[in-house]
């Protein structure tokens, strides 16, 4: 080895010992502490690769397949340019109900996953799906990968056909594997059902990235001044993100003024005003992978809130508040969807999409709508160890202003347990 990139490749592909001489040449991405607890990483890692093992059994399928970066990363804990890898497809997981765990990766995802427990074989001959890079020769791409797939299916699940859980591909790939005699269905409720119970290594993950956001939102409360943008107060945000070491925000949802009703407009170039309620949901994808999906609104002073903006405030975190108590171990979607406290009226005629929601590594199942009669409503039961976002937007139709609000919740068996704990405005609140 001739140069320092020769030993630190040498480290990160193999997990063995190393001599002095590659040693000298590392510095470690490392914490300098030996006095205090750490996050178990590998317990973590264990526990999620056997939820998905135990739904791939449950479920009836001999071996499941990934391709969707956060995915990959629940499963094995290897992160290889995730966003790049979400539209254009690089690597992908062969995960079987029994037997080794396969990675085909580029160089970076290769080198990661050689030092984890959860892989037991990394490859190399990765078969180019997208059409980025296998251009007209994808289907002739997809016909090759699906025969290298085939091989792993008769070597670890039996001869013959078997059925297999597939997440989101292009047609030609699904169809070169069922054209090898294999039964494919959608990986998507494999996913689901191992995902939304976590382990208490998981909460401290997930605690660790809602640090990280609730320092963001401290700075966007600091930097919050008459003439700042919409953008440039949520770039503080990103910078929070990125110095703690987190991914990505999975959208710029920050609106200021008249652009705070209605709900879901993205970050502009408006100037806020003196007076102007400034309202964000930050959208986190943090450290560790895990999601920090918290709302808060502000308003830019000086000044006293208006009435107006103090009863659009103090509505919405009542919807919060009570809504929250709902979050208990055993209770169905139904039961939540027709207990859930109702708004004044005209005030809760746009109401946010869902009244809660799944979050792990991101936002996830499952979706509770406010009423049973939506015709895209489905039920289902909260169980000890989910996590799950309660959310309200309050703004009546045709309205000047709105407040968005959310809280990030554990069910536990002793009851919610909030763990996004930055405060509300209590000069927008009602007392």
């Amino acid at each position: 080895m001739n140069d320092a990139t020769d030993y630190t490749r040498a480290f990160a592909a193999k997990p063995q010992p190393l001599t002095l001489e590659e040693a000298a040449w590392i510095t470690p991405p490392t914490q300098a502490v030996d006095t205090e607890g750490m996050l178990d990483i590998p317990r973590m890692r264990r526990f999620r690769q056997n939820r998905l093992r135990a739904q791939i059994r449950k479920q009836g399928f001999d071996a499941a397949l990934f391709f969707d970066p956060l995915s990959i990363r629940y499963a094995t804990g290897v992160r290889n340019c995730a966003i790049f890898q979400m539209h254009i497809q690089a690597g992908y997981l062969f995960v079987p109900a029994e037997g080794p765990v396969v990675l085909f990766d580029s160089e970076p995802g290769r080198n990661t996953g050689a030092t984890l427990e959860t892989i037991d074989e990394i490859r190399d001959d990765v078969v180019p799906l997208s059409y980025m890079f296998a251009g007209p020769r994808q289907p002739d791409c997809a016909t090759r990968w699906a025969g290298q797939i085939d091989e792993l299916v008769r070597a670890n699940c039996g001869k013959g056909s078997k059925s297999i859980a597939v997440e989101r591909t292009g047609f030609s790939i699904g169809q070169a594997l069922v054209n090898h005699g294999h039964r494919i269905a959608d990986a998507s409720s494999v996913l689901a059902e191992a995902r939304k119970i976590k382990c208490p290594e998981e909460i401290l993950a997930m605690n660790f990235t809602i640090a990280v956001a609730e320092d963001g939102m401290t700075r966007m409360r600091n930097g919050l001044r008459n003439g700042v943008m919409e953008q440039e107060l949520w770039a503080h945000m990103w910078f929070a993100l990125i110095k703690g070491g987190g991914e990505w925000l999975d959208y710029r949802l920050l609106a200021s003024g008249e652009r705070t009703n209605p709900w879901q407009q993205e970050a502009s170039s408006r100037m806020i005003r003196a007076g102007d309620l400034v309202v964000f949901d930050c959208g986190m994808v943090g450290p560790f992978s895990y999601g920090a999906d918290i709302s808060r609104a502000y308003r830019c002073g000086p000044g006293r809130p208006s009435d107006y903006q103090r009863k659009l405030y103090s509505i919405a975190h009542q919807e919060i508040m009570e809504n929250t108590q709902l979050v208990r171990s055993g209770a169905s979607f139904a039961d939540i969807a027709s207990a859930r406290w109702i708004p004044p009226a005209g005030f809760g005629d746009q109401p946010y999409p869902c009244m809660m929601h799944g979050i792990g590594m991101a936002d996830e199942w499952p979706v509770i709508l406010h009423s049973t009669d939506d015709p895209d409503f489905y039920d289902g039961e909260l169980e000890t160890g989910m996590v799950i976002c309660v959310e309200s937007y309050i703004g009546e139709v045709g309205g000047k202003e709105g407040v968005k609000l959310e809280d990030q919740v554990l069910v536990t068996d002793s009851g919610p347990v909030t763990l996004s704990r930055y405060p509300y405005e209590e000069d927008l609140l009602i007392r």
